[in-house]
């Protein structure tokens, strides 16, 4: 047992008080966990673009004063009630989605969609009790996504935390608890494509360089670039990316453009930008026959997915993930593994590190398109 178990933690946490203002540093009550959740002391954390779309607030519910961040490795400080899995002193990575391991989508081995612990963005709370864990002088401050990781110390429910090898390196895996895991996943678990083969990939920000490392992992001969910004592919060669293509420098739609290109389309597109247009490129640039698209950015809720019928009687096959089709609890230990061993790189990913006191530098890197992921020391 750890000595602070049972007891509310003091500590600093990055608080955001007002759509898109400055985070500020602020120090914060954690109660300790209840029945089936777990206390996590956190000690690097990165930024990922879902942070700063919901901290802008554009398009969805405000919810504030709130506590950011998804993405981070820890240490167990302690654990509820019925907690099993875990113990205090694990090296864990909390999950912005979970496995409760007692639903159909947990006890099948066809879905990582936990009924119970699904990813909720308006819910500022623990599912539990209805009641936020943090606290400034009495008033809450609501969770984001079950994770809240701006804060050296969270409390998250167990089915959201995977328990990993203690000797990887934190600062370096913490990443794999969203966006790398997302496009690597939906390469290498739902594209699956063959040695030799060549993929699209659509959208080359951290996703999209993700599904290409996938690509390239997977011994793809070709992995074509589709952005529109023109400059991101030099820094994407070294995520296996062989050729690029944007869509702005011609005068006819870009599947048909890659489909001249590859001789009748690609094997495998990958579609990471949530656009529309891109999503029905991705899938119409697939060879007929056995071409496959896999769909991983989120739309806007008015989008329509149109293509013609002819596409799919041509056996193109489209699909769509969720967080790459990794079950967190039960997969992550082994994305981890494969880090160990060399098989999946992830420094190239990291472009920045701040202190936590310098937090709000990390928002202005992303929004500047100069990070790819920004890790972010908690103990400074």
């Amino acid at each position: 047992m750890s000595t602070t178990a049972g007891q509310v933690i003091k500590c600093r946490a990055a608080v955001s008080w007002e759509a898109g203002k400055p985070l500020v540093i602020e120090e914060v009550e954690v109660a300790p966990p209840q029945a089936g959740e777990v206390r996590l002391k956190i000690l690097y954390t990165s930024l990922c673009h879902t942070d700063v779309y919901f901290w802008e607030a554009k398009g969805q519910t405000p919810l504030f004063p709130r506590i950011f961040g998804h993405e981070a490795g820890g240490i167990v400080e302690s654990v509820g009630e019925g907690v099993t899995h875990l113990k205090p002193g694990d090296h864990a990575l909390p999950v912005f989605t979970g496995e409760c391991g007692e639903c159909p989508h947990c006890k099948s081995e066809e879905s990582n969609m936990c009924d119970l612990l699904r990813i909720n963005t308006d819910r500022g709370v623990m599912i539990s009790d209805n009641q936020s864990r943090f606290s400034i002088k009495g008033k809450p401050i609501y969770h984001f996504v079950g994770t809240s990781t701006f804060s050296e110390y969270t409390v998250l429910h167990a089915g959201c935390v995977a328990k990993i090898n203690p000797a990887a390196p934190l600062d370096k895996v913490c990443i794999l608890s969203c966006g790398i895991c997302t496009g690597f996943g939906a390469t290498v678990n739902v594209a699956k494509p063959k040695p030799g083969s060549s993929v699209a990939i659509f959208g080359l920000g951290a996703v999209g360089l993700a599904a290409a490392e996938g690509a390239r992992v997977s011994g793809a001969s070709r992995i074509i670039g589709v952005d529109l910004v023109s400059s991101r592919f030099e820094g994407a060669k070294k995520f296996g990316v062989n050729e690029f293509v944007n869509p702005k420098d011609h005068d006819k739609p870009v599947q048909e453009v890659i489909a001249e290109m590859t001789n009748g389309g690609v094997d495998r597109a990958v579609e990471c930008t949530g656009s529309i247009q891109a999503m029905i490129s991705a899938f119409e640039c697939v060879h007929d026959g056995w071409g496959v698209a896999v769909l991983v950015g989120v739309p806007n809720k008015d989008d329509a997915f149109k293509t013609h019928p002819v596409n799919f009687l041509n056996e193109r096959t489209l699909k769509g993930t969720f967080y790459g089709n990794y079950k967190p609890r039960t997969d992550l230990p082994n994305v981890v593994e494969m880090y160990m061993r060399g098989e999946l790189e992830l420094e190239k990913f990291i472009t920045h590190t701040v202190s936590f006191s310098e937090i709000n530098k990390a928002f202005d890197y992303m929004l500047k398109g100069e990070s790819i992921r920004c890790i972010i020391r908690m103990g400074e």
